[in-house]
């Protein structure tokens, strides 16, 4: 993937572009494609947590739906961001839905009437994920020197860490015996 990406990079003082940094040209090919694989996610996770969102059903329906809203809007905030960064280094970014769900290493889910239960096992476990794939960028990141992505990164491991707990609490709840 990494010869794919460097091929597409504007040469260095060519005609047509300019090094939009001094990154060595293979660290801005690892980790435009690392962030080609972290957007893809990320839009996955967005598009998960708005469906859950969306169908969340039971007697907290209310907070359920709230704190989904809210997570879903931060994961997309960061969507931006990951794009953003990657065309500061010169590099391209996802294209539409099909390239997304070309690169996406988090798995869909089209599930009708989920439970919440099954619903906030899956995102903690996706927002878990996400936080390897995170950590994982980031030794990218400090292996060429990128502190620019690393302490963005940085963020959103807390970021993404915080929604982990958020969810592992409402698992608590929910695995509860109900009592009348």
């Amino acid at each position: 993937m990494t010869e794919s990406i460097s091929k597409r990079l504007p040469q260095p003082h060519s005609k047509n572009s300019e090094m939009r940094t001094n990154l060595a040209r293979e660290a801005v090919a690892e980790l435009s494609d690392e962030l080609l694989l972290l957007i893809s996610d990320v839009f996955s996770l967005f598009l998960k947590t708005k469906n859950f969102h969306w169908h969340v059903t039971g007697p907290h329906f209310r907070e359920y739906h709230l704190m989904l809203d809210e997570q879903a809007d931060q994961i997309f905030a960061m969507t931006d961001v990951i794009a953003e960064r990657a065309r500061k280094m010169g590099a391209s970014t996802v294209h539409s839905i099909s390239d997304i769900s070309r690169h996406q290493r988090l798995k869909d889910n089209n599930d009708e009437g989920l439970a919440p239960l099954r619903m906030f096992e899956e995102l903690l476990s996706d927002n878990q994920q996400l936080t390897v794939f995170l950590r994982q960028l980031h030794e990218v990141c400090e292996r060429h020197n990128d502190v620019a992505t690393a302490s963005l990164i940085e963020i959103w491991v807390d970021e993404t860490e915080r929604r982990a707990w958020f969810l592992s609490e409402t698992l608590v709840d929910l695995r509860q015996p109900r009592t009348a």
